[in-house]
């Protein structure tokens, strides 16, 4: 058992023993305020990352719904706004396009030219009308029609949606029907356009063809 200190001595140790357990209360406090700290600036940080991809989410949501509907205005579907017995006028399905011109390629066995249109996108029987006839004729094919006929054609189409211009290149049918008599004619009245499929425009005569011997294959 260790001898007893003086009382000056033993109030020195008390002394020094209470600044030392001061001294280990102070670290502990520090230490317990930097972890303290540190959460604060991890929390921060990630309510400012969470904010941040939030924006980014946003933004990339709003920017890819505003690519979709661009995709989706730049995207041509002619319908028949008017079926006449000799002409189709056509007009686009949506309302944002505005057709400035056309092309229409007709399959190479019917003999006709190209067709132009300005302003007003329309098909008329008059361009095809005589062609469709000897072709039907050298098919063997009946001299009236039973419902609706297709005759296949290429229409290149320039547009405009806000002001930018486009251009469309796709395959169509033409919706007719035929009658009469060999010696007293033919009457051909159309009827109505539905869609095929986009093409190239370096390949549209040639799928043009393609798509008329699929209708009228040879016998």
């Amino acid at each position: 058992m260790p001898p007893d200190l003086p009382p000056q001595t033993q109030a020195e140790a008390n002394a020094e023993a209470r600044a030392a357990e001061s001294a280990a209360i102070r670290r502990r406090w520090i230490t317990l305020g930097e972890v303290l700290a540190v959460i604060a600036v991890v929390i921060s940080g990630l309510t400012l990352w969470n904010s941040w991809s939030e924006r980014s989410d946003s933004k990339a949501v709003e920017s890819a719904d505003a690519q979709r509907a661009s995709a989706r205005a730049a995207t041509l579907v002619l319908v028949a706004a008017d079926a006449g017995k000799h002409s189709l006028r056509l007009k686009p399905s949506s309302a944002e396009q505005s057709v400035q011109s056309q092309t229409l390629l007709f399959p190479t066995a019917l003999g006709v030219a190209s067709a132009q249109t300005t302003g007003e996108p329309r098909i008329e029987g008059d361009w095809f009308e005589r062609g469709l006839e000897k072709a039907r004729e050298a098919a063997k094919l009946p001299d009236n029609s039973r419902g609706d006929e297709r005759l296949p054609v290429a229409i290149v189409t320039r547009f405009l949606v806000d002001g930018e211009a486009h251009e469309d290149v796709a395959l169509y049918d033409i919706g007719y029907t035929i009658s009469g008599r060999l010696l007293s004619g033919h009457s051909v009245a159309l009827r109505g356009i539905s869609f095929v499929s986009r093409v190239k425009k370096s390949a549209a005569q040639a799928k043009l063809d393609a798509r008329w011997k699929e209708l009228f294959p040879s016998k």
